[in-house]
């Protein structure tokens, strides 16, 4: 790909109550973005075309993505094809334009919490909106329980203190969504997270705060 079309890409079979942010959120980490416009037909599956800087951004998010599982829908990333083109009223100023948040994360993060026991009825975005109140959420994913009983969810912050706020703030609490209410419970992930904030606590560990004993035996 190549020019000003090279830059340009197509995404198919989204959710139909997918939202602009989230489609950022999932595209952002192949580069700056320029334009979305995201279209959804009544009682169809929605799409929307992708504008970014440069073409080999584009050529990423298309190796990236295509075929990715996004809330149970198999994305359909390609090349847009010519004569598809943005809406006119939605320009390179326009609210839907390119550009990081205030931290630049990437889809998925090491800094991740387990949440058991929500109710089976809650959906990856019922559960990003609740552990905002703890921090940045980068992504969350919710798997349905073996016994078809309740559900249990995964969900990353961007940096290690909104993960740790996340257990002390939110593990106990009442989770709620339209449908039901839960009391759910928060722990780190094991994994790259548990190394992470042991280099952590090693970097906030002072030589002035260890107390050394020497045992002499004779």
């Amino acid at each position: 790909m190549s020019g000003w079309a090279g830059r340009r890409i197509y995404v198919g079979n989204l959710p139909i109550d997918v939202r602009q942010h989230e489609i950022k959120d999932l595209f952002y980490k192949y580069g700056p973005i320029l334009k979305v416009e995201l279209k959804i037909p009544p009682q169809r599956r929605g799409y929307c075309f992708i504008e970014f800087e440069s073409s080999l951004d584009a050529e990423d998010a298309i190796k990236g993505c295509d075929g990715y599982n996004f809330d149970g829908c198999h994305l359909k990333v390609e090349p847009a094809r010519e004569g598809r083109s943005f809406l006119s009223s939605v320009g390179r100023s326009s609210r839907y334009g390119g550009g990081a948040n205030k931290y630049g994360f990437s889809y998925r993060s090491e800094y991740r919490v387990v949440v058991s026991g929500l109710p089976s009825s809650a959906s990856w975005r019922d559960l990003k909106d609740y552990m905002r109140k703890a921090g940045d959420v980068c992504f969350a994913q919710v798997f349905q329980n073996g016994d078809g009983i309740g559900a249990m969810g995964i969900v990353h912050y961007t940096n290690y203190d909104d993960m740790k706020c996340a257990v002390r703030k939110l593990d106990g609490t009442e989770f709620r969504n339209p449908f039901a209410k839960s009391y759910i419970r928060v722990k780190i992930s094991e994994g790259n997270t548990s190394r992470s904030a042991n280099r952590k606590r090693e970097r906030e560990i002072h030589p002035s705060h260890c107390e050394c004993a020497i045992h002499i035996y004779s």
